[in-house]
């Protein structure tokens, strides 16, 4: 099976085409733009394994350049990773660059991909198409972003739904749950807090620390991420993809000392605008459609991203 992977270089997309390419049968093509030249180095180290694979193939292009009719030739399942990331930044005269990736980009790719014989298009959403919500979300609450970036990724998913109604395209989409761990991006909660720890300089905290989220470990996404490959009966589906525990801000900050063995400074700021209160994913959908079953905890998914930060 060949498999296109957008975004293939960024935290999540790379360890969706390792992962891909433990399957014997599988041919992996990955794009990615490199959009933010900071994360050129991030990047070229995420590829590094995977460039030395024999069934793995690379494009540097940004997808509203790239020759998508020949890249997509033999395709036969579509994994749309590739995006604009971040709530703060999304705002202002930034938005444009969420327009263009986020949106344009996707149109642009289901305009190529109409004409192929796909099985599947899983397209990549984000729990900030929820909003603010109380308790578990599922897949059936009404979308109220509070971010332009989560307007961008609601947008694009219905874009999706347009095209598979009118062009009969294979939809999925997977709205994921506040990712962590190794290679996630050096602006991210997580790695910042562990740097600012190791560093022994203040951490920014934005609000008052106690703001949960479901965190979900980069491994026990990617194993919901792949059963969308071979799970029947998903096509037209939205499922959340979540993790095994919730906690606050603070939570977080607590396990990391004991982790690391070293008390945090910790800077409080406003909370930022577009930034929920909280986050809870009702994955009782993903359990019965693939077979989801978060296994990492939050301490041991933030011992291996420590280590990753450390000796990487």
């Amino acid at each position: 099976m060949k498999v296109l992977v957008t975004g293939a270089a960024g935290f999540i997309g790379s360890h969706l085409c390792e992962r891909l390419l433990q399957f014997d049968e599988t041919e992996v093509i990955g794009i990615d733009g490199f959009i933010n030249p900071s994360l050129k180095q991030t990047k070229e180290r995420n590829l590094t394994r995977l460039l030395a694979h024999p069934r793995f193939r690379f494009h540097q292009v940004d997808l509203r350049e790239a020759n998508l009719q020949s890249i997509l030739d033999g395709v036969q399942v579509v994994y749309h990773l590739a995006a604009m990331p971040g709530v703060r930044t999304s705002w202002g005269t930034d938005f444009q660059a969420y327009v263009d990736h986020n949106i344009s980009a996707t149109q642009i790719l289901l305009e190529a991909i109409r004409n192929f014989p796909l099985k599947k298009f899983i397209y990549i959403s984000t729990s900030s198409v929820y909003g603010e919500k109380v308790g578990k979300v599922a897949e059936d609450s009404i979308p109220t972003p509070l971010s332009p970036y989560g307007v961008s990724k609601l947008t694009a998913e219905y874009l999706c739904k347009v095209y598979q109604a009118s062009y009969g395209i294979p939809i999925v989409i997977l709205r994921y749950f506040t990712l962590f761990g190794p290679r996630q991006r050096s602006d991210m909660a997580f790695h910042r807090f562990i740097n600012a720890i190791l560093h022994r300089k203040p951490l920014r905290i934005y609000g008052d620390g106690k703001q949960t989220r479901d965190f979900t470990f980069i491994r026990d996404c990617v194993e919901g991420t792949v059963a969308a490959l071979h799970a029947d009966g998903v096509i037209g589906e939205t499922i959340n993809i979540g993790g095994k525990e919730r906690a606050s801000i603070l939570e977080v900050i607590t396990i990391l000392e004991d982790l690391l063995n070293q008390k945090a400074t910790l800077d409080f700021s406003d909370r930022l605008n577009g930034d929920p209160k909280d986050t809870w994913a009702d994955i009782s959908k993903a359990q019965t459609l693939l077979n989801y079953n978060p296994l990492s905890s939050l301490k041991s998914g933030l011992e291996e991203q420590i280590h990753d930060i450390r000796y990487n």
